[in-house]
């Protein structure tokens, strides 16, 4: 990192006479057309980043896409236009969209406490507020620009990556970039005391205090020529907090994206190079999906003991299984096909073996056609780690509910899915274009050092099991049966996590490797997402905030997406604070600074500030089997 800084540092001197360091040449790094204070009259220096610092930015969706997928959304060299973060109608897209979000300053999308530390810099006198960003001049500024005066913040700077530095630099990296131009700006404010520098993610955390430790040996005369006195220098590391688009407009931008980018193909433009892409979507399981009011009473039927920690548990009750992967075209016609709606009553709940939660059903009317996964229809409420959905099965004890408790619900015949990005196979069928291919595996380019990686959490993994399909007796002989060959997804890691092999399961069974499968049942009456199929679903998690009848705990699942946007961005007042510095002794700090700059003529003070960033995402495994993992 020395090295980085070092370079840097140099690039921006070498060949450079004494006088560019001016507050003339030091304005051309921002997009603003506005007079900067005196080099003499700035004291402190205050940096802070955009991207999930001071704005909630929108990440691919990992209950959407498969992880290989997210990783190509991440790399600008899978697109001609540049992918997730080079394309500003992602970005514009964040909550319902640039047209109403403008008029109310997208209000829930930013982060509140930087914010008013932002209005505290803006108020202090000697101190240089500045909005620093790696996002690309060309295809940001205006949108940036919009989006900071609509939320007021009248910063000193805004600097967006150029093309070409104002002295003709080139940069290797976002990092790169910055370096250049702190090392311009604590050039060029020779009497800055002290600089802050807000940023949440902790590579560039590392690289920026780096870079200031080599940056003030030199101007302790350690390697290299004073050019100023040493600066006080610190780095405060603020959580990010990932949000998401609404699930529907992020497919559509994701789809604008590949259309621009196959459109540009087909001109064979000189130097443009890639393959043609398509949006495809792999099938975990079909079943009678339920919606989350009913989910949510099914859970109250779970007697759950009170001692029984929440993190031993993983809610359920969002599905009763018709068949697992692609559903044959035998079976889906006798549930009446995709979309098709059925009465359930509950007639029972049992435990078994106190891992496994269940609650059995009869058709409304009795005389209804179905098909379960299991001998007789029933819905899983609630596992154990390391429980397996197939053995509820084996329960044979059922405790009949209360008649207060027993209630009627409607189901939708529908498909558990995630949506990939691969290369067009004109040689492809339908069916074959559900499996992923063996060979696409996310590819780690130098644009992955650009990648926010912050995709929530862990996902379990969980032992291989047998799936068998039943249906009524009394419609047609065992059908149920999975004809030929189902094929697994090998699939790519999503930062560093590897992938596993789903099986071939032949017959009525079927095993496989595990998968992190989350997906997006709490979208509420959003039940047709569109444009793939009739009938999706991406979530496999009950409401978040069920909490049981036994349980005096909230039990609160790793979901988190919700379907507006101001509820996607999540308070950070749920988060803990230290995540985030001591921010009241950082706003008081600041204060303490302002008055003295107007005091004593110089500001800014030491504030707080330790921090936890979130770091890399998670791995995601794409493959098939395991429905301890989708069910």
């Amino acid at each position: 990192m020395g090295n980085t800084a070092y370079s840097a540092y140099a690039a921006a001197q070498n060949g450079s006479a004494e006088g560019i360091h001016t507050v003339t040449a030091v304005g051309r790094w921002s997009i603003l057309n506005k007079q900067l204070p005196a080099a003499d009259k700035i004291k402190a220096i205050h940096i802070y980043d955009f991207d999930n610092t001071l704005f909630k930015t929108p990440l691919p969706n990992s209950k959407i896409w498969n992880g290989p997928t997210i990783g190509t959304l991440a790399n600008p060299d899978a697109f001609v236009n540049g992918g997730w973060w080079h394309d500003s109608r992602i970005l514009a897209a964040t909550g319902e969209g640039q047209a109403k979000e403008e008029p109310r300053a997208w209000n829930g999308w930013w982060n509140e406490k930087i914010v008013e530390l932002i209005q505290l810099s803006i108020e202090q006198k000697d101190a240089l507020c500045v909005l620093l960003t790696g996002r690309s001049e060309s295809g940001f500024s205006d949108l940036i620009k919009r989006m900071v005066t609509s939320k007021g913040l009248d910063f000193d700077l805004i600097s967006l990556k150029p093309a070409v530095g104002p002295s003709n630099q080139r940069f290797a990296s976002t990092m790169n970039f910055k370096q250049m131009f702190l090392t311009a700006l604590m050039e060029t404010y020779k009497h800055a005391e002290e600089i802050r520098i807000y940023e949440d993610r902790p590579k560039h955390v590392k690289g920026f205090r780096d870079f200031l430790t080599d940056y003030n040996k030199k101007q302790n005369g350690i390697g290299g020529q004073r050019t100023r006195g040493p600066i006080t220098g610190e780095v405060i590391q603020v959580a990010d907090i990932a949000t998401n688009l609404d699930p529907v407009m992020e497919v559509a931008e994701v789809q604008h994206l590949i259309n621009d980018h196959n459109a540009a193909l087909s001109k064979r433009k000189r130097g443009v190079r890639g393959e043609r892409l398509m949006v495809k979507k792999t099938v975990f399981y079909t079943g009678y999906l339920i919606n989350t009011t009913d989910t949510q009473r099914l859970l109250s039927l779970a007697q759950i003991p009170h001692n029984l920690p929440e993190t031993e548990l993983k809610y359920h009750a969002n599905n009763i299984m018709i068949c697992p992967r692609p559903c044959p075209t035998s079976i889906l016609e006798k549930v009446g096909g995709m979309g098709s709606k059925m009465k359930w009553e509950v007639t029972g709940t049992a435990c078994f073996e106190n891992n496994i939660w269940a609650a059995c059903l009869k058709p409304v009317p009795s005389t209804a056609k179905f098909h379960t996964d299991n001998p007789s229809p029933l819905v899983v409420l609630a596992l154990r780690k390391g429980a397996r959905p197939v053995d509820a099965g084996k329960i044979q004890n059922w405790q009949p509910v209360p008649p207060e408790k027993a209630f009627v619900f409607e189901t939708v015949v529908g498909e558990k899915v995630l949506l990939r990005i691969e290369a067009e196979d004109p040689g492809e069928g339908d069916y074959e274009s559900l499996f992923p291919h063996k060979g696409s595996k996310r590819k780690h380019t130098a644009g992955d050092e650009d990648f926010r990686s912050r995709l929530g959490h862990p996902h379990p993994t969980g032992p291989r099991n047998d799936q068998r399909n039943f249906h009524q007796p009394n419609h047609g002989g065992r059908g149920g049966q999975n004809q030929g060959r189902f094929r697994g997804g090998n699939s790519g890691s999503n930062r560093g996590f590897r992938g596993q092999r789903g099986g071939a399961p032949k017959g009525r069974g079927g095993r496989g490797g595990g998968h992190h499968y989350k997906s997006l049942d709490d979208m509420g009456t959003r039940e047709n997402q569109g444009g793939f199929v009739q009938q999706v679903s991406y979530e496999d998690d009950p409401q978040r905030n069920f909490q049981p009848p036994a349980q005096p705990a909230q039990h609160n699942a790793n979901q988190g997406y919700h379907s507006q946007g101001q509820s996607q961005a999540s308070s950070y007042q749920q988060q803990p604070q230290q995540q985030y510095g001591n921010w009241s002794q950082q706003q008081q700090q600041q204060q303490q600074s302002q008055q003295r700059g107007q005091q004593q003529g110089r500001g800014g003070g030491n504030g707080g500030g330790n921090g936890n960033g979130n770091g890399n995402g998670n791995g995601n495994r794409n493959g098939y089997g395991d429905m301890n993992n989708f069910y």
